[in-house]
């Protein structure tokens, strides 16, 4: 999401290797929400193939959502009006894109280029949709508090404090709360509570040296001091004529430009670190196959992902850590050094990990 012209349909077509979102240089050329699938790039699917010996990889995969651009007013039904702001209201994360270079072809709809008054401008306009949407909570839960709802009551002093934080000038996700606090306001989609990557769109000639460009500069110092939040850089210019390229192809455009991965990479890995999601993989002669879990998920939760039975009939977890399987090259080689174990139902699965379930139903 961001200010309508910062390349956001540009970068989401880049993303999702696609030409599906309409990237004009006019303001609201994205009307409805465009919805890609994209695939997480992990350089140890094809070390893991080579040593499976199959044909068959299956990457993580993640959603991204592309919407309208944001006005001032955009939460009082200015622009395209607010019904776009639902368009984000169950979502895990934002990627919030930001202007970050200068061009007098391409139409600003503040005529000038200032990243922080454009966080600004959108995060105000979440944070009043937010203040409409906490507010008409609170006069609903107090209806059920005068008939004794306990659980309303509960609510209802999370959702003060959260009053009070967006009242301030904040994000909603900056309320000191406990986890059982937080797990009470998760059921209002709150727009600010939302973790959020800024992403500072550079032109193509100036991503070698983003690092000292001052756009990209105060974005960094603004969202790491006022939102706690973390700002890459990518250039939608550059992504978007990657598209039709073949990954060497690809590789010799970037070294040409003195830049060592794409952008995009940078940016799922910084929403997987984001979302506290770690990856773990199944391979055999049948496939190679990465599945997605959250920090902290014990091996039949992993199962679980795959399959419900598979949690529900948990048995063990043969385990072997990526980075022993691939300098030993065998799962062979890797029992006979001692690497290769079982585990229970109390294992945390670490990111890398390659594992096969046994389970009974």
């Amino acid at each position: 999401m961001g200010l309508p012209n910062v390349g956001k349909s540009t970068l989401f077509n880049a993303i999702t290797r696609t030409r599906k979102a309409e990237a004009a240089n006019y303001p609201f050329c994205t009307i409805d929400p465009n919805v890609g699938m994209v695939s997480v790039p992990d350089a140890r699917l094809e070390v893991l193939r080579a040593i499976s010996k199959t044909q068959v990889v299956i990457p993580a995969v993640i959603e991204f959502v592309d919407i309208a651009g944001l006005v001032k007013g955009a939460s009082q039904g200015e622009g395209l009006g607010n019904k776009f702001l639902t368009h984000i209201r169950e979502v895990d994360a934002i990627v919030q894109v930001v202007r970050c270079f200068e061009d007098a072809d391409v139409h600003h709809v503040s005529s000038t280029v200032d990243p922080v008054r454009d966080i600004e401008v959108i995060n105000t306009e979440l944070m009043l949709a937010d203040l409409e949407s906490v507010r008409k909570k609170r006069e609903k839960l107090l209806k059920d508090i005068k008939r004794g709802d306990k659980s309303a009551a509960a609510e209802e002093a999370v959702l003060a404090k959260i009053e009070s934080t967006l009242d301030s000038g904040s994000p909603a996700l900056l309320t000191p709360l406990s986890p059982e606090e937080r797990a009470l306001s998760a059921g209002s989609f709150l727009l600010t509570d939302k973790p959020t990557i800024f992403a500072c769109n550079v032109k193509d000639t100036e991503l070698a040296t983003a690092d000292s460009n001052p756009h990209v500069t105060r974005v960094r110092d603004y969202v790491k001091h006022h939102l706690a939040c973390e700002a890459i850089v990518i250039s939608a210019q550059i992504e978007s004529e990657l598209i039709d390229l073949e990954p060497a192809d690809a590789a010799a455009f970037l070294h040409d430009l003195g830049v060592e991965e794409s952008g995009i990479g940078a940016l799922i890995r910084a929403t997987y670190t984001l979302l506290g999601l770690r990856t773990y993989f199944t391979a055999g002669e049948k496939e190679v196959r990465a599945w997605t879990i959250h920090v902290g998920d014990t091996a039949p939760k992993a199962a679980g992902v795959i399959h419900s039975d598979f949690e529900r009939g948990f048995i063990k977890a043969e385990t072997v850590a990526y980075d022993d399987l691939a300098r030993l090259g065998s799962v062979a080689a890797a029992r006979e050094k001692g690497l290769y174990r079982m585990e229970g139902k109390e294992y945390v699965v670490q990111d890398g990990d390659v594992l096969l379930f046994k389970f009974n139903v």
